[in-house]
Parts: structure tokens; C-alpha cells; sequence
């Protein structure tokens, strides 16, 4: 007869299921959404608040550890957590490749090389230990550790892409969202059409889902004579938080459901 040894690794993989959200395409509208909040709510943190680079920086940077350690803590996923932790890292995201813009002088051509070397080199490390990128396998503690890690470098790697396109090469906001979104559909074909490897397909549409958000958040906000429509940070921020919240909402509640489901026919 063969016993089975089962090690804590093994049994806290089996306890804790999978940390995010299927992929639909209301997860693609939230995630744009919090992207575009994240440009937005930077901004109107650092410049209308008054708070400056640097304290919006550790305030949301401390916002952000916070929810993360709950995020952590939790053995599902939660879509209120997960989504809270998404729109405050898409924010630090942002700042971390403000301040070394605008702080330390760093141009948008050398943060754009340094975060693309530090998300492939965080997906690889990845790969390297865990054998998989997946998102249906974000079950283990390590695993959710490499996913926000990369997340993270996503973020920032996409607002300084964005910018560098924007505005440094002069293409304009509203013409970058279209040339992000013509990419993400590309990848879409990719996919669909010619059977690109799934995984490999999401993580390149999350990717440059950062700098379309981003570009969308900038075309919105921005004064007129800078390209942008005017809206302004404030307005462009509630606009969006609100439609997350509603969808956010609209997930708890079908999860909810979902939950019930079992007790339900246990109890029939």
C-alpha cells in the first residue's frame, strides 16, 4: 500500500483557491477603468490637492500595503479587495514614474527601459521558479506575491510607455488610446484566430491595457490647449470610480449568488 505525505505547501496550495477574478469582459472594462482612475487620481491627489508627489506617494503607497495585506489574508478571491488593491497599485504605479520623472529628473525614454527590464525580469523569475504564468493557478502565497509584483511593474512600465508616446513623441492622447487599442485587438486575433497561447494572450493585453487607460485618463482630464477634452482629474476620477464601484458591485453580488447555490441544493 503507497501513503501519500502531503506537505503544508501542498495542503495551503489545496486550502486557498483561486486569488482572481475570471476573465470576462467586464473584467477588461474594470481593469481599463481602474487604469484610467489610476492616471487620474494621481494627478488630482498630487496637483489639485495640493499634496505634492512625494506625500501622495507615501500615503498611497501606505494605502496600498494595506490592502494588500487583506488581500493576502483572504483564501479566495473577493471582488472588492482584489479590485480595491488594483485601482491603488494602478495609482502608485503611476507615481513611482512620476516622481522619477518629475523629481529626479529621469526621461520617459529610460523609465520606459527600466520598468520593461524589471517586468520581464519579475515574469521570468516567475516562470523560473513556478513553471507557470497562469492566472487560473494564483493559489499559493508565492504565487499572488509574483502576480502583484508584476502588476506593479505593469503599472508603472504602462504610464511611462503612455507618456513617452503621448507626449514625448507628440502622437497626442486620444491618438495613442488608438493606437494601445488597436494593439489589444491585434492581440484579440491573435488568440482567437491564429491560436496564440492564452496566457501568453492576457498577459500582453494587461499589459498594454495600462498605457490605454492611461491615455484615455489623460485625453479626458486634460485642458483643451492640451490636447485633452477638459473634464478635469476630479470629474474624470468620480466618472470612473463610480461605474467600478457599480460593477464591482454587480460581481460581489453574482458571487454571492453563486455561493448560495450549493447550501441551496444541499438543503432541497
Amino acid at each position: 500500500m503507497t501513503t501519500t505525505t502531503t506537505t503544508p505547501a501542498r495542503s495551503t496550495a489545496r486550502a486557498m483557491l483561486n486569488k482572481v477574478p475570471q476573465v470576462t469582459l467586464l473584467f477588461w472594462v474594470i481593469k481599463i477603468m481602474a487604469t484610467t482612475v489610476g492616471e487620474t487620481a494621481a494627478d488630482f491627489l498630487a496637483t489639485n490637492l495640493n499634496l505634492g508627489l512625494t506625500a501622495t506617494t507615501f500615503i498611497m503607497a501606505a494605502l496600498l500595503g494595506a490592502a494588500l495585506v487583506v488581500q493576502f489574508r483572504v483564501r479566495r478571491y473577493i471582488p472588492w479587495i482584489y479590485w480595491l488593491s488594483i485601482v491603488l497599485i494602478s495609482v502608485v504605479g503611476t507615481l513611482i514614474t512620476d516622481n522619477l520623472v518629475d523629481n529626479f529628473g529621469v526621461s520617459l525614454w529610460t523609465t520606459t527601459a527600466i520598468f520593461s527590464v524589471a517586468m520581464f525580469t519579475a515574469f521570468g523569475v516567475w516562470y523560473g521558479i513556478e513553471k507557470t504564468l497562469s492566472i487560473h493557478t494564483i493559489d499559493t502565497t508565492k504565487r499572488e506575491a509574483f502576480y502583484w509584483t508584476a502588476i506593479l511593474f505593469a503599472f508603472a512600465l504602462g504610464t511611462a510607455a503612455g507618456d513617452l508616446i503621448a507626449e514625448k513623441i507628440s502622437l497626442g492622447y486620444w491618438k495613442s488610446a488608438l493606437l494601445f487599442g488597436a494593439m489589444i485587438a491585434l492581440v484579440a486575433a491573435g488568440r482567437f484566430v491564429l491560436k496564440m497561447n492564452a496566457t501568453l494572450a492576457f498577459w500582453i493585453a494587461y499589459v498594454l491595457t495600462r498605457p490605454l487607460g492611461a491615455s484615455i485618463g489623460d485625453y479626458l482630464s486634460q485642458a483643451k490647449k492640451d490636447g485633452g477634452l477638459g473634464l478635469g482629474t476630479t470629474g474624470t476620477s468620480i466618472i470612473f470610480l463610480v461605474v467600478i464601484l457599480g460593477l464591482v458591485g454587480w460581481f460581489t453580488n453574482e458571487q454571492n449568488r453563486q455561493d448560495r447555490e450549493p447550501s441551496e441544493l444541499l438543503a432541497a
